[in-house]
């Protein structure tokens, strides 16, 4: 089974379009850190997603075990994002889904296969579960959650919109 971590942005992201649950249609079982879960659940300010990822029988909250391995990365990135990485090499993770540019940076260095909010979105077009990718980035923007206008081009091309 494949395994596969996912940091904040991704669910805040999905929760706000409701799609939360395209992880589990795609990817079956995911894994975050737990400090990302405590930014979605506890400390966020605006706490977007925390019913639904509370809710998410999908979704297993694991302690990364390596917790001298931070002094490592960045002061960049976020602890969530460290954790990610982190928890990803630990569980040799096939996939990450992460936004932050700076995180994707890192992960790459890394050797860690990434895809983002926008690659589960077009993963679900390609499998059938959505219909459409123009409404969601919308919402998504509309939202603010900031989408490069140049990608989002380059995405409603991809998804043949």
């Amino acid at each position: 089974m494949r395994k596969v971590v996912v940091n904040s942005t991704p669910i805040i992201s999905l929760s706000i379009i409701n799609k939360l649950d395209l992880l589990s249609k795609i990817y079956k079982e995911i894994y975050v850190p737990q400090a990302v879960y405590d930014e979605v659940s506890v400390t966020g300010k605006s706490k977007i997603g925390a019913n639904l990822l509370k809710k998410a029988k999908f979704i297993n909250v694991v302690p990364v075990k390596n917790d001298t391995a931070r002094k490592f990365f960045s002061t960049s990135l976020h602890k969530g994002e460290v954790e990610v990485m982190i928890l990803a090499k630990e569980i040799e993770a096939n996939l990450v889904i992460i936004d932050d540019y700076q995180a994707r940076k890192h992960a790459k260095y890394l050797g860690i296969n990434l895809t983002g909010t926008l690659g589960v979105l077009l993963r679900a077009k390609e499998e059938g579960l959505i219909n459409e990718i123009r409404p969601l980035l919308d919402e998504l923007i509309n939202n603010d959650i900031y989408i490069d206008n140049g990608l989002y081009e380059k995405v409603l091309q991809m998804a043949g919109e």
